[in-house]
């Protein structure tokens, strides 16, 4: 069955005191949450979270143009073009000063899938957002939302829905980074099938 996002009730968007902790609270807590934009959502699987202490992260080099969104305020998203292929959507976290974020890196569709297979060109509904760059342009998601307000849009993270609530997480290492590789920081709902790749250790 195909949903619209007009038949799917929203939760409230979370606000900046949600977002204004450390970022690994943050990447676990985001896991449940649904991101909307422009006719489709989905339920977030998996998440990176990345912070100035450590070398994978873009703030590691300090304030710069490219990574002032990173050290602004909390609740804003951090879009950025990888390898000037694909637009990835972050979450900015931690006080205002401290370059840290979570990237959004699988969701579980939930509404707009017809609209999802036509921008992504793929059938099977495990396929479509399943990886950073698969999920924004699932969701119409560009470089020109970078520094929009996550709780007021037009991108949107919005609270768990309650089927949601008690989501379980299993934790691993992050992908496609050379370094910071032995970090624990990437957060993923147990068992789901539409991760960007199936979880190697499981600590929950």
């Amino acid at each position: 069955m195909t949903v619209a996002l007009d038949d799917v009730r929203l939760g409230r968007g979370l606000g900046r005191r949600f977002y204004e902790r450390p970022v690994l609270e943050v990447a676990r807590d985001l896991v449940g949450c649904v991101v909307s934009h422009d006719g489709c959502a989905g339920v977030i699987v998996e998440t990176e979270a990345y912070h100035d202490s450590e070398p994978a992260c873009h703030a590691f080099v300090g304030l710069t143009p490219r990574t002032s969104t990173l050290f602004g305020p909390p609740g804003r998203a951090y879009v950025y073009r990888s390898y000037g292929v694909h637009a990835l959507l972050n979450a900015v976290t931690e006080p205002e000063g401290v370059g840290a974020a979570v990237l959004i890196r699988a969701l579980e569709p939930m509404a707009g899938i017809e609209l999802m297979r036509r921008r992504r060109g793929v059938e099977r509904v495990e396929r479509l957002c399943s990886g950073p760059g698969n999920l924004t342009q699932a969701l119409g998601i560009e470089l020109l939302y970078n520094g929009c307000d996550l709780a007021r849009g037009p991108v949107q993270i919005t609270e768990r829905p309650a089927a949601w609530r008690e989501v379980r997480t299993e934790v691993d290492r992050r992908i496609g980074i050379t370094r910071a590789v032995e970090l624990p920081w990437r957060f993923c709902a147990a068992q789901s099938r539409f991760l960007s790749r199936p979880v190697r250790r499981r600590e929950v």
